[in-house]
């Protein structure tokens, strides 16, 4: 088998508030192979966002390891480690954290101008983007002219852009009723199965849980379990 695109080995995040000390990791163990979508999932507080930040380089980790790629996170420097997110990753976040004066084109050319792509590439580079989530014709259109659905689409847009070799969503689908949820889940599921796309997915619904192909819950600092999807058909979730 290739070589996991990102592992965790032992992983240990610890909070220090100078009054208490929270372990939010408590040695997680986890490999996602190339082309697959993980959804992690469990109750609040249990350290899925935090596993997310640590296995991206956005956090630091007090033990253990992660591996992006065959390589360790540790052995880049913080600049080489910023660069390669930016060239290998995408992020999708609740919350869309889109530029509210930009247009959806100019909100997914942003992370390409950023690394000094010609605007000309950029632009041809974004619509395409669009193109695939299916806003092509809504690429003039400023955040608040767009449903949360649609804003969604664009963020999901900015993160394919770069043609990442992971995406990260953390709850992609908190922000939105059911049926854009379900919308903004098949489009990522069909990402993943038509251009291979690795999806690591923190997430509460119990819908995106279950159109992935391996579901990951944590409690508590850890994993508890690890298992393909089709075993969790019918089960209850946190």
């Amino acid at each position: 088998m290739d070589t996991p695109i990102v592992e965790a080995r032992k992983l240990v995040k610890i909070y220090d508030t100078g009054a208490v000390k929270v372990n939010a990791l408590k040695g997680v163990d986890l490999a996602v192979e190339r082309g697959e979508m993980v959804a992690i999932m469990g109750p609040s507080g249990c350290g899925k966002t935090t596993l997310l930040n640590c296995l991206s380089g956005l956090d630091s980790i007090d033990g253990g390891e992660v591996v992006i790629e065959g390589v360790s996170l540790a052995e880049m420097s913080d600049r080489e480690r910023t660069d390669y997110r930016a060239a290998h990753m995408g992020f999708v976040f609740q919350f869309y954290n889109l530029m509210p004066v930009l247009t959806a084109v100019e909100n997914v050319e942003l992370p390409l101008l950023v690394a000094r792509v010609s605007a000309k590439q950029a632009r041809e580079q974004a619509l395409d983007a669009l193109e695939l989530v299916g806003l092509r014709a809504r690429a003039a259109h400023v955040p608040d002219e767009l449903s949360g659905g649609e804003r969604q689409r664009t963020t999901i847009a900015r993160a394919l852009v770069n043609d990442p070799a992971i995406v990260w969503a953390d709850e992609p689908t908190g922000d939105l009723d059911s049926e854009n949820a379900a919308e903004i889940t098949d489009l990522m599921r069909h990402l993943n199965r038509e251009r291979g796309l690795t999806f690591l997915i923190v997430t509460h619904d119990s819908q995106v849980g279950h159109k992935a192909d391996r579901l990951v819950r944590m409690r508590d600092g850890q994993v508890v379990a690890d298992e393909p999807v089709l075993a969790h058909a019918g089960g209850r979730d946190e």
